[in-house]
């Protein structure tokens, strides 16, 4: 009895599987591990924001991205808010969960000397911030970043994917359209041979989601994603503008201009609703003009959606901020 239950035991044995082992070392393996996400840079360039910062940067807290994965690069000047206080405390709150912040406050002057309010957007202040968006990409390049996120101050990333789901798009210029409380988004359809808007029937069916997809447009603006691997990447600039330009000194045109000399396509995605944002106002509105309307745009909003949190790294914002734990570096 005993040498039938020996026998079977034997049988069983080999006849039950094991884990692949190899005889020589080589041959022992185990799965190799999953890849890294890209690294990427998320560059924002804000002026008098206050009333829509604490929710845009709650929507930049929420995105389904490892903030390891993510250098944030912050720059403000010319405010007569406390624009500066609202992002030194969150950045002072967020700067040991991203991998690199960098922070470039300007405090004087408040104003431009050719613009006629803060709502104006004057020669001057255009080439300022192209030469902050600028110093923001040569900075992703310098860090070999994988991705460049440029992404204005009023905008609401609501999709907390919208990030991966750009990057999944393999395209060198690509953004996530943005609902408005009008027909206004943050692309063209259309342009004319002297860089302006031009209305075309493609327009509305895209904006209104009627047509789905991911399509190819002269112009994107606002938020958007550059992929920094593409060689054609390289050729892209926000400043100066390219040596053949003539066009209208517009900081969205500009780099249109410049996308276009490298031959590279800008696409916008309607695939799903990616964020909303406000339309922009004119030169002679006040900067609570803009309060009012960036309020209208998130009340309206959610109503048919889910409420919008602010950050919950904000508190109240100091009078007098102490200096932040890095380096501070003015233009």
């Amino acid at each position: 009895m005993h040498r039938a239950t020996l026998l079977l035991s034997t049988l069983l044995t080999l006849l039950v599987p094991r884990p692949a082992r190899g005889y020589f070392t080589e041959e022992r393996w185990s799965p190799e591990s999953p890849l890294l996400a890209p690294r990427v840079l998320v560059a924002l360039v804000c002026r008098n924001s206050a009333h829509s910062l604490p929710y845009f940067l709650g929507g930049i807290d929420r995105l389904n991205y490892p903030k390891d994965r993510i250098a944030v690069w912050v720059a403000t000047d010319h405010n007569i808010d406390n624009t500066t206080a609202i992002l030194r405390e969150w950045l002072i709150q967020v700067q040991s969960l991203y991998h690199y912040v960098e922070w470039r406050p300007q405090e004087e002057p408040s104003a431009y000397e050719d613009e006629t309010g803060p709502k104006h957007w004057s020669n001057l202040r255009y080439e300022h911030v192209m030469k902050l968006r600028q110093a923001a990409l040569e900075a992703a390049r310098d860090m070999w970043a994988d991705y460049f996120l440029l992404a204005d101050c009023d905008n609401l990333l609501t999709d907390r994917d919208v990030l991966w789901k750009l990057i999944e798009e393999n395209k060198t210029i690509v953004a996530p359209m943005l609902e408005s409380r009008a027909a206004y988004s943050n692309f063209w359809c259309g342009m004319t041979s002297q860089g302006y808007y031009k209305r075309t029937p493609a327009y509305m069916p895209m904006r209104r989601q009627e047509r789905r997809g991911c399509f190819a447009v002269p112009m994107v603006h606002s938020t958007f994603l550059l992929d920094l691997r593409k060689e054609a990447s390289r050729q892209l600039a926000f400043y100066p503008p390219h040596p053949d330009y003539s066009w209208a000194f517009d900081d969205v045109i500009v780099f249109a201009f410049s996308a276009r000399m490298a031959d590279v396509q800008m696409f916008l995605c309607n695939r799903e609703t990616y964020g909303s944002f406000p339309v922009p106002l004119r030169a002679h509105n006040t900067l609570q003009d803009e309060a009012d309307s960036f309020l209208h745009s998130l009340l309206e909003y959610m109503v048919r959606n889910p409420p919008l949190e602010p950050s919950v790294h904000l508190t109240t914002t100091p009078k007098q901020p102490d200096k932040m734990g890095f380096d501070e570096v003015s233009v």
